[in-house]
Formats: structure tokens, C-alpha cells, sequence
């Protein structure tokens, strides 16, 4: 059965840095697209980056620059990296493997605040 697991979120304050993981098993990230989406209360879910199995990326332009996705295929893994983190990027993270109606994980609260 397929499972992923989203780790790593929490409080921190503006300008500060976090790096989210998403663990996943019975599934290989090596043979999907990997996406991180983000949903604030009352708003909508987007995607804030992804990764293809040739290593290619993409990120929202809110984002570009600050967030980095990355993959550790020996832990079947995958990252994303948040840097000068802003109030705005305050939401529940998912990861999401196949693309939106692929597998989700249950989500991990990411909270930037002084």
C-alpha cells in the first residue's frame, strides 16, 4: 500500500528557513512527478513546486529563488527546502506523487510569524 508521510514543518519567524520532507513507501519517486502543494484556511490548494523523475523542476513565482526541491532516491525522499521564509507562505504543506489525483500525504503545518 502506498503511503507518504510529510515532516518538518513548524513556527518560525520572517526570514527564517525550514526544510520539509516527504518519506514515502511502496512507491518509487524515481517514476513520477513529485509535487508540493500549499493551502491556507479558506483558500485554495496550489503547487508550489515540483520535480520529474529527469531531475527538471518548476516553481510557482512567488517562491522562485526562496524554495528548493530536491530528491534522495536511497531514502525515497523527497525535500523542499524554504528559505526567507515570509508570513505569506504560511500554510499546510502536502506532498503529492503522480500528479493531484496521484497519492497525497496528510499535510504538515507550516507557520512563519514574529
Amino acid at each position: 500500500q502506498v503511503q507518504l508521510a510529510e515532516f518538518g514543518g513548524g513556527l518560525v519567524q520572517p526570514g527564517g528557513s525550514l526544510r520539509l520532507s516527504c518519506a514515502a513507501s511502496g512507491i518509487a519517486f524515481s517514476e513520477y512527478v513529485v509535487s508540493w502543494y500549499r493551502q491556507a484556511p479558506g483558500k485554495q490548494r496550489d503547487v508550489v513546486a515540483a520535480i520529474a523523475s529527469d531531475g527538471s523542476t518548476h516553481y510557482a513565482d512567488s517562491v522562485k529563488g526562496r524554495f528548493t526541491i530536491s530528491r534522495d532516491y536511497a531514502k525515497n525522499t523527497v525535500y523542499l527546502e524554504m528559505n526567507s521564509l515570509k508570513s505569506e507562505d504560511t500554510a499546510v504543506y502536502y506532498c503529492a506523487v503522480g500528479g493531484p489525483r496521484g497519492y497525497w500525504g496528510q499535510g504538515t503545518q507550516v507557520t512563519v510569524s514574529s
